[in-house]
């Protein structure tokens, strides 16, 4: 659980980061329109630090660090999060110092469209985690319910 709240706390410094990067770059380059840089901020809040902070509640609960699929998890989600947000980023400072040409409009618009593939993918996989811990836990509870439930009849026959 401390380390996805530390990977929350790295997200939330990077966002307040780029928040005040957006607001000096486009300061120093008197720009007044929209720029995907004011997104940057909200997508690694959103995504970086409210998901592992999540993370961290879903995970003291049912234990998700030790799926199988954590680590496929962290490596595709914090990729997907960290290419989108490079991504926005080289946008935005193109959108304020004066626009790019149609191949890199293309190239950005890609790469950033993989990031967000990533994100998904990783989104996926938390899903899974959680659903088969949540299932296997069912089980175990099912599994001890039962034991109790055998172990209450036998203390009852025992006594009669």
């Amino acid at each position: 659980m401390k380390r996805h709240i530390k990977f929350a706390l790295v997200y939330a410094v990077l966002a307040m980061a780029c928040g005040v990067f957006y607001r000096e770059f486009t300061k120093a380059y008197a720009f007044t329109g929209d720029t995907a840089l004011g997104k940057v901020h909200t997508h690694l809040f959103l995504l970086g630090m409210v998901v592992f902070l999540l993370f961290a509640l879903f995970d003291a609960k049912l234990d998700l660090r030790h799926s199988k699929l954590y680590l496929p998890f962290m490596i595709v989600y914090n990729a997907g999060v960290g290419v989108m947000s490079i991504m926005l980023i080289v946008r935005g400072v193109f959108d304020v110092t004066g626009g790019m040409s149609a191949g890199a409009d293309g190239a950005v618009s890609g790469v950033a469209g993989l990031g967000h593939i990533l994100v998904g993918a990783g989104i996926v996989l938390f899903f899974v985690m959680l659903l088969l811990s949540l299932r296997k836990g069912k089980q175990g509870a099912d599994a001890a319910e039962a034991a109790a439930c055998a172990q209450g009849e036998t203390e009852n026959n025992e006594s009669e």
